[in-house]
């Protein structure tokens, strides 16, 4: 399954649908303008496990450069649009890229990347950009007709970096013949979550992360229609379900807290009836804010849980997460481990590192020790999240490791108070990390962005304080809260907490590499 099949069967099916512009491209278009890209890549010498990366946003072309990599078996890396010349640079230094497609407005974050010795080509997107050639110009006299060894291509993608340098995530490539979905896509062109060529996926979340981009793919694989936000907005993505009849969707919890705190006669003015799957995933979800979700769109939300790495995954419907509120699942296709500091299995209930097994096979690019210090002695991977199982093994996630506070001997979970004053009607958004403490070794402090930053107050830092305690052991609470205008969060809901903690750590021995 692949774009041909349906350019074949469908050619005129809106393959997706770019959402603020309304611009449609069809699958004729998509398997025509994708072929043509493959030739070029054949024409520059690119060779399947080659690599390129790709700097784009949520452009009409995005889906046709990445077909063409992905039909020519190339290794595309696509990069986050926010990151700084120099954090791109090391991508593309890392990836060994041997061409890099930027969308033009875009160029000028690609600037450092002015030496690299394996970079054979530069193409722009949606305009001219001096030094580049330019992609529509190059593929416009090329065939459309398929190349003659098309072989299925992968997704390099690279992790967030939210603790430390971002590292390429590779998978084991398995059978590569041409319309074959990657291990990470059979899911849902298998049928999970009820994915079928009649459905209406709306991605709200930028494509250059991994879960936006691999369920637009599979979409693309079954033959459904993909709706692209160019941005996410919370009125908009509601009037698009009403406008486009919208099937399945996939969103990050910081978009229902938008949503949810939209004027109820916003919330309420919207036809949502075609909406049957409502996915969501790459963050932790509050309690009270999923609670609120399900009262409002019904028992459609669908929960998974994994990683970029994708070595193991769990998932929950509605149902069972009102039975278990607060969990995120049961394991799909393999088998949880829950383990302690000295590689100990813990019994339900015990906290530790969570670990799977039976799950895909990865391996980080050009980092040989990470891939060794996330794999133990009995071949079990982990991302190092914390987390335990309840008795009828439905896993619960605490928090990252590297976010763990130690005061005065205790553990505390900084994800318990984010996710009570997430809950707070002036709270936009909010991390919570140790600072240094003299007597306790670190305490617990709060960073909070405010819905409107003019409430910020040492009123209001007393009133979120108290509200905190109301719901949570004191010790488990911040003992002050500052306020700063935006969080940095990437797009798919990941808080770079390190950005903001490190400088409480300024001058001190911080325990946390």
């Amino acid at each position: 399954m692949y774009p041909r099949d349906h350019a074949l069967r469908t050619p005129e099916k809106a393959a997706y649908i770019m959402a603020r512009s309304g611009e449609v491209v069809t699958y004729r278009e998509l398997d025509a303008r994708s072929s043509q890209g493959a030739h070029l890549f054949r024409s520059l010498g690119l060779r399947p496990d080659d690599r390129i990366a790709i700097l784009m946003g949520n452009h009409p072309r995005f889906f046709e450069v990445v077909w063409a990599a992905q039909r020519c078996g190339l290794l595309y890396t696509p990069i986050s649009t926010h990151l700084t010349p120099r954090e791109i640079d090391y991508i593309l230094r890392d990836s060994a890229a041997r061409a890099l497609i930027v969308q033009a407005d875009l160029a000028d974050s690609a600037t450092a990347a002015s030496d690299l010795p394996d970079l054979i080509a530069r193409l722009s997107v949606g305009g001219d950009v001096e030094g580049y050639t330019r992609w529509e110009t190059a593929t416009a006299a090329l065939p459309t007709e398929p190349i003659a060894d098309e072989i299925e291509g992968a997704a390099m993608m690279y992790s967030s970096g939210t603790t430390g340098n971002p590292k390429g995530v590779r998978h084991a490539l398995g059978e590569r013949a041409i319309g074959t979905p990657p291990r990470i896509e059979r899911g849902v062109t298998g049928g999970m979550f009820g994915f079928s060529s009649e459905s209406v996926y709306l991605s709200p979340a930028p494509s250059y992360h991994s879960a936006p981009l691999r369920f637009v793919m599979a979409s693309l694989r079954l033959g459904a229609t993909a709706v692209i936000m160019e941005k996410f907005d919370p009125l908009f993505a509601l009037e698009l379900i009403e406008r486009h009849r919208i099937t399945h969707s996939q969103w990050v919890p910081t978009m229902f807290v938008r949503m949810l705190k939209l004027d109820e006669a916003d919330r309420r003015r919207f036809d949502l009836s075609s909406h049957r799957i409502a996915l969501h995933a790459a963050a932790p979800c509050p309690v009270e804010v999923k609670r609120r979700m399900i009262e409002w769109w019904g028992p459609i939300l669908f929960e998974y849980y994994g990683a970029t790495e994708g070595n193991g995954s769990t998932t929950i419907d509605s149902a069972d997460w009102l039975a278990h509120p607060g969990s995120v699942g049961k394991p799909f296709h393999c088998e949880i481990h829950i383990l302690d500091d000295e590689g100990n299995e813990l019994p339900a209930g015990e906290i530790g590192t969570v670990y799977f097994s039976g799950g895909g096979e990865f391996e980080y690019h050009n980092d040989a020790e990470k891939t060794r210090s996330s794999h133990n002695n009995r071949g079990w991977s982990t991302v190092y999240d914390m987390g335990y199982v309840d008795a009828d093994g439905y896993l619960y996630l605490t928090d990252r490791k590297a976010n763990m506070i130690i005061s005065g001997g205790v553990n505390i979970y900084p994800q318990e108070a984010e996710n009570v004053l997430i809950n707070h009607p002036r709270v936009a958004d909010v991390a919570v990390f140790g600072i240094p403490n003299d007597d306790f070794g670190e305490e617990v402090k709060a960073v909070v962005e405010l819905v409107d930053f003019a409430d910020a107050s040492p009123q209001l830092e007393r009133e979120l304080l108290d509200y905190c305690r109301e719901h949570l052991a004191k010790l488990k609470c911040p003992r002050s809260i500052d306020f700063e205008v935006a969080l940095p969060r990437s797009d798919t809901g990941k808080l770079y907490k390190r950005r903001i903690r490190d400088r409480y750590w300024k001058g001190h021995a911080n325990r946390i590499l």
